[in-house]
């Protein structure tokens, strides 16, 4: 970057172009996981207990994740069990807590979704370096 502080006209354009592509990656993952019929916000749920392992998983550390309130966490939990894509059970330490895993459903769905999107990260890898080094 410049060295007063003020940004260039190129890395304006690197930003914004840095926005749109996020946004387009964005918007390839909404769509990829509307044809699995689950949204992004449980995608996301998903990834989070997935990623979390071999730690157990609290709906606070799935709020924490998501940004969001622990009662919206809490129903997002919810509507994933109705989708039998996860299951709470009591922690073994602290029975008032529950703790929540991914069923064999939502572990098959996640390794085809994750496949997709590593495919996409890797198809846009060039032109996200390309903007980075601009940006930095």
């Amino acid at each position: 970057m410049a060295s007063t502080g003020e940004l260039t006209d190129a890395e304006y354009a690197a930003l914004a172009d840095f926005r749109r592509t996020l946004r387009q990656f964005q918007a390839f993952s909404e769509e990829q996981v509307a044809d699995f019929g689950i949204t992004p916000q449980q995608h996301q749920a998903l990834l989070a207990i997935r990623g979390a392992a071999p730690k157990p998983v609290t709906v606070g550390y799935v709020a924490d994740c998501l940004f969001v309130k622990p009662h919206s966490a809490s129903g997002l939990i919810i509507r994933l069990e109705a989708l039998g894509l996860v299951a709470r059970h009591a922690s073994p330490s602290d029975g008032r807590q529950a703790l929540v895993d991914l069923t064999p459903r939502a572990r098959a769905l996640l390794e085809q979704l994750s496949a997709v999107h590593r495919e996409e990260i890797v198809r846009m890898r060039p032109m996200l370096k390309t903007l980075l080094d601009t940006i930095a």
